[in-house]
């Protein structure tokens, strides 16, 4: 069969893609080897942050007593947190295919694709019988599959991965989490507050090098609060399983150390699904770690094909999947001329409080050369935060000493995403940090802490 325009992988990027391109008079087909939605509607956003918002409710319970709530005593249902997570997910997977569905000038079809010429891809359908389709234009939104560490013994124990997590029925006794990155840390604490001991490794000597060491040193004091162990220069060389236990066999700090516990989770990071697709037939070049080389308007070293998503490599969020949709909209569709390059990239990490964070953090920026100034206050000067009773974390923002105009911003705070997001706006409009200074803001409210941060600069 041949079509004007063929997408691979529904997620974020390719659904509305494939969509739009249909709209706009191109026979089009989609093809999904799993569900629709992709990584964030099936086994990432939706789903984590659902149980997240049960985990949450848990800590609130337990630490009522300080604002005068007391409550006699709780349990965490795991299966109804999963049946509830199931049901968002659901909902979410259906909502998007039957709108697929209902696009004329667009079809679905579920299958595993190959490239077997330039412009041809074998589709090997979940039915069992095979397709070949062509198409001048590909689309690739593929994404990426969790990272499975190289350690003696791993493969002879039932590991867990960001995936299987959200299918685990029991609440594990003693949780070893291998890795301490945004996974890591989300479903660390997630499952310290349904009831589990949690232990995180990490490799290197401090967790979140993408982040300044003051917000990284406040997350780990706060997971410390949480009694959720963080080792750091932690390297495991042996895992075994003893009956019903695993055994981990650790060198930290160069010292040996021995850990038993119910449950491993391999959180080190995602790898691209692309060594299967076939690429090396079609002239699209990948990088050393199998990512798609793209240029500024996505379109791989093959005209007529691009990547979106995380299968490019660079930040794997949703949201830049969705911005690459509207790049390739804008361009193919629109006949506009618009790129990635200088995208502002805004990101939120769900632990409690939020991380939410955009543009430079302060060692990017120093690392830059650029002349700066950093505001930055804790949150137990924040009238909203004393308020409820929730004083943990801490704001920051990066200033170019220069202009005025905010560089960056890191808000790990209750609704920290949310804060991030003014800052953002603001950024986005050029407006200096002493306009947010002086600005009237709702009291009180979160974002009038705002006043407050750029206050600090001038004492």
């Amino acid at each position: 069969m041949t079509y004007d325009a063929i997408v691979i992988g529904s997620g974020q990027a390719g659904t509305p893609l494939s969509k739009k391109l249909a709209a706009a008079g191109m026979k089009t087909a989609l093809i999904e080897k799993r569900w629709v939605g992709g990584t964030c509607v099936n086994d990432g956003c939706s789903p984590t942050k659902a149980m997240i918002a049960s985990a949450k409710l848990a800590w609130s319970v337990a630490n009522s007593e300080k604002l005068g709530i007391h409550v006699g005593g709780y349990t965490v249902d795991l299966h109804e947190i999963l049946a509830r997570k199931n049901e968002i997910v659901q909902r979410m997977r259906g909502g998007s295919e039957k709108g697929i569905l209902e696009t004329e000038n667009l079809d679905l079809i579920y299958g595993t694709a190959t490239f077997t010429g330039e412009k041809e891809v074998t589709v090997k359908l979940n039915s069992g019988e095979v397709q070949v389709l062509k198409a001048d234009k590909f689309f690739l939104n593929v994404g990426e599959h969790p990272s499975i560490p190289e350690v003696e013994g791993i493969e002879k124990i039932d590991y867990l991965t960001s995936t299987s997590i959200l299918e685990l029925q029991e609440i594990p006794e003693h949780l070893v989490i291998i890795g301490s990155g945004y996974i890591a840390l989300e479903f660390g604490q997630m499952y310290r507050r349904f009831g589990s001991k949690v232990t995180i490794l990490e490799q290197s000597d401090r967790i979140l090098h993408r982040e300044d060491q003051d917000i990284a040193d406040e997350i780990v004091r706060i997971f410390n609060e949480e009694e959720i162990e963080i080792l750091t220069d932690c390297k495991v060389e042996l895992i075994k399983k003893e009956g019903t236990n695993i055994d981990l066999f650790l060198s930290v700090n160069e010292v040996s150390k021995d850990i038993s516990c119910s449950h491993v989770l391999v959180a080190i990071g995602r790898k691209p699904n692309t060594a299967d697709l076939g690429l090396d037939i079609t002239g699209v070049e990948v990088n050393d770690k199998g990512y798609i080389k793209v240029n500024d308007k996505l379109e791989t070293t093959k005209k007529g094909i691009f990547a979106l998503g995380d299968v490019k490599g660079g930040p794997a969020f949703t949201h830049i999947a969705y911005d690459d949709y509207r790049i390739i909209r804008k361009n193919i569709i629109e006949k506009g001329d618009v790129s990635i390059k200088d995208r502002l990239v805004p990101y939120c990490m769900f632990i409690d409080p939020q991380l939410g964070r955009v543009g430079m953090s302060e060692q990017e920026a120093n690392e830059s050369g650029k002349k700066i100034t950093v505001a930055s206050i804790p949150n137990s000067s924040v009238a909203r935060s004393i308020e409820t009773g929730d004083t943990r974390g801490m704001m920051k923002a990066v200033i170019d000493a220069e202009t005025g105009k905010i560089l960056g911003a890191s808000v790990l705070a209750a609704e920290g995403g949310e804060i991030v997001t003014i800052l953002q706006m603001a950024m986005i409009g050029g407006i200096t940090y002493d306009q947010i200074k002086e600005g009237v803001f709702a009291h009180p409210t979160y974002a009038e802490s705002l006043n407050n941060l750029f206050m600090t600069l001038d004492k």
